[in-house]
Order: structure tokens, then C-alpha cells, then sequence
């Protein structure tokens, strides 16, 4: 019985189909992993907000949450500053500078709660908290015992928007906003998006 395989021309022509293929998906497998990115930092934005409400709520305390930049991005560790760039954060009752790696704590200073670090996803996505004017950075929000905005601790964050660094890719940007209530909701900043879809930035 004859046995047949593939011939030269025919496994170059394959291979010259298959480079084509690539060539035509990689932007697009680019952009989507940028986007997966972006969206994973804003749900770990949205999380730690989260979780720093609840933990106010449930201490009858002040909680903050903290943005603070690293100078590993995998790692929390004790050189962090505050930032208004950075996807890092960390949850606390007094500000974390210089003590991010520090134990949880209820009853040593600054009692941090949790934090995370942003891990290599933060050299590919872009991070901006401001305070209620739209300008002004913002670095910290406070949350009461009620889970409102504690606006006698410091100026709040009122929202952080997150895309990716690219100038010329079209990233599906997303925004972290945090109401006078203490709500947080995470939505769609794109002008475009109708009125009435629940994605739409208020």
C-alpha cells in the first residue's frame, strides 16, 4: 500500500497560511490581554474599596483604603509612598507609609488590615485617583462606621480610572467611582455608552 505525506510545497504553503493568520490575530490577542489586564486592576481596586468599607462598618471605626506606589510592584514592602499612579494598595486605620509590610494589626500603628501589591500587570496599565473636583490627586478615602465617606480624615478619592500605557491602542477603559455614601461601582467612562446601561459612569 502506497503511503503519502506532505510534500515541500505544500508544507510551505501551510506554514505561509498559518504566518498570515498569526499576523492578522496577534494585534487582537494583544489588545485583549491589555484590556484583561486593565480589567483585573480595577476589580482589585474595586475589592480592596470594598473590603475597607465593610471592615469600617463591621469595627465601628474609620477604615482607609491607601493607594502607595512600591518599588517592587510584586511585592508590599516597607519603602511604599502614597500614590495617585498606582494600582498598589493597602487597607489600614493611619496611613502605611514606610510600614506596608508591617502584620495585620488591631492594636499596632497604622492596624493595617490588608493590602496587595499589583504584581507585573501594573507596567502595562495606567492608574489616576482624583478627589470630587476631577483635578486634584487623590491618594487616600476614608470610610466612617456607617460606611459613608469620612470627609473630616482627608479629601477623598472620588474615582480612579484605569486603561492601558499604549497612545495608539484603543483599550476598553473602565472607572472606580465612589459616591458621598460610600458606594462603589465600577463602570464604562466612554462618553458613548447610552444612557440607561447600567456600565454607564454616572
Amino acid at each position: 500500500m502506497r503511503q503519502r505525506g506532505f510534500t515541500l510545497v505544500e508544507l510551505v504553503v501551510a506554514i505561509a497560511v498559518l504566518g498570515l493568520i498569526m499576523f492578522a490575530v496577534l494585534p487582537s490577542v494583544g489588545t485583549w490581554l491589555d484590556n484583561t489586564r486593565v480589567r483585573n486592576v480595577a476589580a482589585s481596586l474595586q475589592n480592596g474599596l470594598q473590603l475597607a468599607r465593610g471592615e469600617a462598618v463591621r469595627r465601628n471605626q474609620s477604615v482607609s483604603f491607601w493607594l502607595v506606589s512600591l518599588n517592587d510592584p510584586s511585592t508590599l514592602s516597607n519603602d511604599c509612598a502614597l500614590s495617585n499612579t498606582s494600582a498598589s494598595w493597602v487597607v489600614s486605620v493611619n496611613s502605611p507609609v514606610g510600614h506596608c509590610a508591617d502584620q495585620p494589626s488591631t492594636v499596632s500603628s497604622p492596624m493595617i488590615v490588608t493590602g496587595r501589591a499589583v504584581g507585573d500587570a501594573g507596567g502595562r496599565v495606567s492608574v489616576k485617583a482624583v478627589q470630587t473636583d476631577g483635578t486634584t490627586a487623590g491618594t487616600a478615602v476614608t470610610f466612617n462606621g456607617f460606611g459613608r465617606i469620612d470627609a473630616t480624615t482627608n479629601t477623598p478619592i472620588a474615582k480612579i480610572d484605569v486603561t492601558g500605557t499604549g497612545a495608539t491602542t484603543n483599550y476598553r477603559a473602565l472607572r472606580i467611582a465612589i459616591t458621598a455614601a460610600g458606594q462603589v461601582q465600577m463602570c464604562d467612562p466612554d462618553p458613548s455608552v447610552a444612557a440607561g446601561d447600567p456600565r454607564k459612569c454616572p
